[in-house]
């Protein structure tokens, strides 16, 4: 494998994969020309397929909802903590509804608002471990950019090589994956493409965009450099997210397994 990884050095392996859990970080909008009210919805899922809404903060052999530990933005090096702006909502997907978190944020300033959530680990029981998935979303007001590749040293983070909010359809996005603010060699990322409408108002997941050929196209995968470096063409206009697999330092939460991974979400647009 290492002889294989040693070959394709700043390229990209892609491997089947089954569906994925994603922490979702969402607005309708990455690129505001002025400022105003953003509307932000925190939902645990799978992008793609919407066959099952988590319940976030899910804890094993518990009915009992874990809080979100961590929930700020930052925007021209200010962080704000927005913990306290948090809801409790109930989101609807196509299967079921589950516990999820909206909050608004009024953005007054111009430039990168770099938000970075941390929810309480989630117990999967098909798998009788833990997921964390520390999720970075930026929203850029009146196109000056401020805050968008900044390593803000979290233990699982994914620092853009390109803006998030201005990509064109059919370019291409790069990051590195990072843990505690240092490149993770050969990392494993996973991309979905959002396949769905957002209801911000119903809190609810609209009707499948797009059918995937085969079950390999579901859920992409790639794996990063040396470096900690990807790249990947994004094909198709609207949002599209990577999550790094058990990249963070924490491997174990209440005797379980944890996988501790990092999000980013990034918002493709078309040409007209």
């Amino acid at each position: 494998m290492k002889l294989v990884l040693a070959s394709i050095s700043l390229t990209l392996l892609l491997v089947a994969s089954a569906s994925a859990h994603f922490q979702m970080v969402y607005t309708p909008e990455s690129a505001l020309k002025q400022g105003g009210t953003i509307p932000l919805r925190m939902v645990f899922n799978h992008p793609f397929e919407d066959e099952h809404t988590m319940d976030m903060g899910k804890q094993h052999d518990s009915d009992v909802l874990s809080p979100v530990e961590s929930f700020y933005v930052v925007n021209r090096g200010q962080k704000t903590d927005l913990l306290g702006s948090l809801k409790q909502i109930s989101f609807k997907g196509n299967t079921n509804a589950a516990a999820a978190f909206a909050a608004d944020y009024a953005a007054r300033r111009m430039g990168d608002h770099l938000f970075v959530f941390q929810p309480a680990p989630y117990f999967e029981a098909n798998e009788d471990a833990y997921i964390q998935q520390i999720t970075k979303m930026m929203v850029n007001v009146a196109g000056m950019p401020t805050d968008w590749n900044s390593v803000l040293g979290l233990k699982a983070e994914i620092v853009p090589l390109t803006p998030p909010y201005a990509v064109w359809a059919g370019s291409t996005f790069s990051g590195i994956v990072m843990s505690e603010g240092e490149p993770v060699p050969f990392a494993e990322v996973e991309i979905e493409y959002l396949n769905h409408d957002v209801d911000v108002v119903a809190n609810a997941m609209g009707s499948v965009k797009y059918g995937a050929p085969q079950d390999s196209f579901v859920t992409l995968s790639l794996i990063a450099d040396a470096n900690g470096t990807f790249t990947f063409g994004l094909p198709k206009a609207g949002w599209w997210g990577f999550a790094a697999l058990e990249v963070g330092p924490d491997d174990e939460y209440k005797g379980k397994e944890l996988s501790q991974d990092a999000v980013i979400w990034v918002q493709a647009k078309e040409m007209k």
